[in-house]
């Protein structure tokens, strides 16, 4: 077996590993789009080959300039006998190549435990993923706004105010992350410090294709820094971004008003839907996106690397 990055040339042959199994994957309208746009790359679809014939394909997906930051789709042909196994191996070697192990991203419908046909694609990728390290286990889930959802109306509980220095951001960034209960930087912060993680985090949300100029600083009526929001957007459309609520004011329902602060953007500038995720872990947010009127709608499965084992 031949384990390679594709090339150009074989555009025809990575369109047709059709996935016809009920998860997200690299459909062939994405795999042009992202080609064009620079977030997919040869060098980052890697495909397993024997005798001339495509067997397995692995299509990561990163920015234009970055190296590849998540695994988005992973085809085996049907006809192979050891799906998982030869999965693992196509990953195991383009690691190698790469000298990291992205995330595997693994979009799923709501209650998609309860869906025999979708429940059998996960489980041989999951199990592929974890033989090739991607042992630490998420799931989020994906919220939507949309047409019919209330606007908020302020209430004046925050006040929000532009601010052009990135290292306000960095600051608010770093102190939130104390006693987060988001998953993604609990595992950084066992073996990075607080600083290092927020400057990561500040770095991500500004190479997204959200505007720098919507995000607010929320400060309580005494002029304390609260928390902060970040409408943001993907190639899809608008997203929630970020809210966070720094450690001395938590409990105290902020989030709800950091969550309406960014739907009010978004919803000001037009938008007819907003996507957000939360980890399933993380009740006070699910909730809060509920009772703002953002209904689930899909779930995102996450596999990664142990942080103990990068």
């Amino acid at each position: 077996m031949l384990f390679r990055p594709a090339a150009e040339s074989e555009l025809d042959r990575l369109l047709g590993c059709v996935v016809d199994e009920p998860v997200s994957w690299a459909d062939p309208d994405r795999l042009r789009a992202f080609l064009a746009d620079g977030h997919y790359r040869y060098d980052r679809i890697w495909v397993a080959e024997r005798d001339g014939e495509i067997l397995a394909r692995a299509v990561w997906w990163g920015f234009p300039d970055s190296g590849p930051l998540a695994l988005d789709c992973l085809y085996v042909d049907p006809s192979v006998p050891d799906r998982v196994e030869l999965a693992a191996d196509l990953l195991r070697h383009a690691h190698e190549a790469f000298g990291d192990r992205p995330a595997y991203h693994l979009f799923v419908p709501a209650g998609w435990r309860d869906q025999p046909a979708v429940t059998a694609a996960v489980a041989w990728r999951w199990e592929a993923g974890g033989r090739a390290g991607l042992t630490d286990e998420l799931e989020r889930l994906r919220y939507a706004w949309q047409p019919g959802a209330p606007v908020p109306e302020p209430t004046g509980r925050l006040e929000f105010r532009a601010e052009p220095d990135d290292e306000a951001f960095a600051e608010a960034f770093r102190q939130a992350a104390e006693g987060s209960l988001d998953h993604h930087t609990r595992q950084a912060l066992l073996v990075k410090d607080a600083a290092a993680v927020a400057r990561e985090d500040l770095d991500d949300y500004l190479r997204m294709p959200g505007e720098r100029s919507w995000w607010r600083l929320a400060y309580t009526p005494g002029g304390e820094l609260a928390g902060f929001a970040l409408p943001s957007a993907n190639q899809a459309g608008p997203v929630v971004g970020y809210l966070g609520v720094l450690p001395a004011h938590r409990g105290r329902g902020y989030a709800a008003e950091l969550l309406a602060e960014i739907t009010r953007s978004h919803a000001g500038r037009g938008a007819t839907r907003i996507a957000a995720d939360t980890d399933a872990g993380n009740v006070p947010m699910a909730r809060t996106f509920e009772r703002a009127g953002y209904e689930l709608f899909a779930v995102r499965l996450v596999l990664s690397p142990d942080p103990a084992n990068p």
